[in-house]
């Protein structure tokens, strides 16, 4: 090397430990929006969505709140920002402070764990104690834990945790048994390992209501601050867009989402809309329902029947529902009553007695039977507490899907009406979300009573 170009090379190292320097002392000293124009000057910030995300990570830092969720369309730069740089930010601010960055998998978690180091070493030395991608030190004691679901956080506690999609897919959310396993690794292994005064962000693709953001919010709906940006503006939009306005026009304007959501289908409402179903429904269409206030004066019932979908599980769980409908001799039906609770067994028999009673006789009672020996006990002593009423079994087969089609069938042809009564708003809802809806109780229920009435031969009797 000749001298001259010594000289050069100590020039350009004195010059990157400079820049280092500054960056360190900028992420220090300044806001998060700050570090983020300065140190990725080439990055378009200057979105709105992009701005307001900023504002609310900031209130993250500053206290204000500690439990935020994020919810965005993919490739709008959600991970990028929340996941990547403002975790990296936060070590850089404090190097003393321990985060947890979870995703559904450890590949996809270590990745994020790099680009966090990356942008860290870049202006700060990293500790020589711990390097591995799923976890890595800072000199001061700070540092970074990269785990998938289902992975065990043990001996490291968590002051910032940053959960990025903790389910992969559709498939996944659909399953009840994996939704089950999310919540419990979330309360028996990344629960427990925050800081007393710890803060969590959670970003997630909205595919199920009952997801990890849908049970957080249900038990703790107060605690948690929501960032909802669909990629088409609803009401309320927190940005004050026009309605359908697109969320980056540049990016995705709207023929760029029309071609997607044609795409995609219902698919769509969850990744873009952070919906589990479109808003007009899913198998079920909102401008289906028909409310009256009574069954017409004239109209001649032929039959009415309650359909009991039972629960055993008191204040928690899934809710024992019994929907009565009555068919009309115009080949119209009526959903009549609902009733709905989450009660003990004892409560439930009580509740589906005195129903009964307030039913009256004429009303056929039928009770969906589980399968084996279990469910021929069920049945025979709902027969014998409900004796003087007419009880019959239903041995369900198929998918809960299969068994709703031919009351939706009904339902688009303008054959299904709903009595008007404080229930409803319940009862609509749930059958709106269906199938990717928290419940489906009242589904059931509902399609039992119309197949009771409609099609009494699929089911394993005859009325009298």
């Amino acid at each position: 090397m000749d001298e001259l170009t010594a000289v050069q090379t100590r020039q350009v190292d004195v010059q990157a430990v400079a820049r280092m320097a500054y960056m360190r002392l900028l992420g220090a000293r300044a806001d998060f929006g700050t570090w983020l124009r300065s140190y990725f000057p080439d990055w378009r910030w200057d979105f709105p969505y992009l701005r307001y995300t900023v504002e609310q990570l900031q209130r993250v830092t500053d206290g204000e709140i500690d439990r935020l969720m994020v919810f965005m369309p993919p490739r709008h730069g959600k991970s990028e920002l929340v996941t990547v740089r403002y975790m990296a930010w936060r070590l850089l601010r404090q190097p003393t402070m321990r985060g947890i960055v979870a995703a559904y998998n450890q590949t996809l978690a270590s990745r994020f764990s790099r680009s966090i180091r990356r942008i860290v070493g870049e202006q700060m030395q990293l500790s020589d104690d711990r390097t591995a991608a799923h976890e890595w030190d800072l000199p001061d004691g700070g540092g970074l834990r990269a785990v998938g679901v289902g992975a065990g956080v043990t001996g490291f506690g968590g002051d910032l945790v940053v959960i990025d999609d903790p389910v992969k897919s559709r498939a996944e959310a659909s399953s009840a048994a994996y939704r089950e396993r999310v919540w419990d690794w979330y309360t028996n292994d990344l629960y427990t390992r925050l800081q007393p005064d710890a803060a969590m962000v959670l970003i997630m693709t909205r595919w199920h209501e009952d997801d990890l953001a849908g049970r957080l919010l249900a038990r703790e709906p107060e605690r948690w601050t929501v960032i909802n940006l669909p990629a088409e503006a609803e009401d309320g939009d927190p940005l004050g867009r026009a309605m359908c306005e697109p969320l980056n026009a540049e990016w995705f304007g709207r023929e760029k989402l029309a071609e997607i959501r044609g795409t995609l289908g219902n698919a769509y409402y969850a990744l873009y809309q952070q919906r589990p179903q479109p808003l007009e429904g899913g198998l079920f269409k909102r401008d289906w329902f028909e409310i009256v206030d009574a069954l017409p004066a004239d109209a001649q019932v032929e039959a009415r029947a309650r359909y009991w979908d039972r629960a055993a599980t008191a204040g928690g769980g899934d809710w024992t529902v019994g929907v009565r409908m009555a068919r009309t001799r115009d080949g119209m039906y009526y959903v009549e009553d609902v009733v709905r609770g989450q009660w003990s067994p004892g409560e439930r028999d009580r509740v589906m007695l005195q129903t009964a009673q307030m039913d009256g006789a004429d009303v056929r009672i039928v009770i969906e039977q589980e399968p084996g020996a279990a469910g021929k006990d069920v049945i025979a002593h709902a027969t014998r507490m409900l004796a003087g009423y007419s009880v019959k079994a239903d041995r369900v087969t198929g998918s809960k899907e299969l068994r709703a089609e031919p009351l939706a069938a009904q339902m688009q042809v303008g054959n299904v009406r709903v009595v008007r009564a404080r229930w409803n708003a319940d009862f609509v809802d749930e059958l709106l979300a269906f199938p990717t809806g928290a419940h489906d109780d009242q589904v059931d229920a509902a399609a039992g009573a119309f197949q009771a009435l409609s099609a009494q031969t699929r089911l394993d009797f005859f009325w009298a």
